[in-house]
């Protein structure tokens, strides 16, 4: 597996981009979900896709996901657990695209919702993009029951960056943590530190680097691998 970079390194990307090479959040979170999407819909095509979308800007990637997916001929439906206005910055403005665009989305009120099975039920694919790099703990509720109930589907999953649950899991921080089980992750911008151990592609599954659209010479002075 390719050479890989830490979450803070990754989370120094964004930074560097809006800081020196004046790249909008708004123009990377569009670069990374439409990226991810035409995977998704190549790998996929026509299919039923359920994206499972958190508080933050890995959701905001997910709403962007199911935009482009849309006009690529998937099926999508949106399980999120929390509205438009209850979001800030990029992830709340591509929410409140996706809500007016009439997009189907099942706001999660309480996780013994019967939608939220059936949602499970119907999807060919889910997607998550609940909790990104940003969360190291282990998974609290909602998102461990939805979790589960995604880990028993019998949908392909995918996660986007890194599985939700995930950096507990790695860091063995509890003994009884629990992941979305991944059978394929697609990150962005390159294989986070982790991924090439032994055991991770069990949750992980297979590993596909996404790009989203920054200089190459940003990647050179982070010395971020490109290949």
């Amino acid at each position: 597996m390719p050479q890989t970079i830490t979450f803070e390194q990754s989370r120094r990307v964004d930074q560097v981009a809006m800081e020196h090479y004046a790249m909008n959040g708004l123009v990377l979170m569009e670069n990374a979900g439409s990226a991810a999407a035409r995977r998704i819909a190549q790998l996929h095509p026509g299919a039923s896709v359920l994206i499972l979308c958190g508080k933050g800007n890995n959701g905001g990637d997910g709403y962007v996901i199911a935009r482009h997916l849309q006009l690529l001929g998937c099926d999508v439906h949106l399980l999120a657990t929390a509205t438009p206005d209850e979001l800030s910055g990029d992830a709340a403005v591509n929410a409140r695209i996706a809500a007016r665009s009439e997009m189907p989305i099942t706001f999660v009120k309480s996780v013994h919702d019967p939608d939220i099975q059936a949602a499970m039920d119907a999807a060919d694919v889910i997607v998550d993009c609940l909790l990104g790099t940003g969360v190291s703990g282990p998974l609290r509720s909602p998102f461990q029951e939805i979790v589960s109930l995604a880990n028993a589907a019998s949908a392909v999953r995918i996660a986007m960056d890194v599985p939700t649950g995930w950096p507990a899991v790695q860091a063995e921080t509890s003994d009884d943590a629990i992941a979305f089980v991944a059978d394929r992750t697609l990150t962005f911008v390159a294989v986070k530190a982790g991924m090439n151990e032994n055991d991770a592609d069990r949750w992980t599954g297979v590993v596909e680097v996404i790009g989203i659209g920054v200089p190459k010479k940003l990647l050179d002075d982070l010395e971020i691998p490109t290949a």
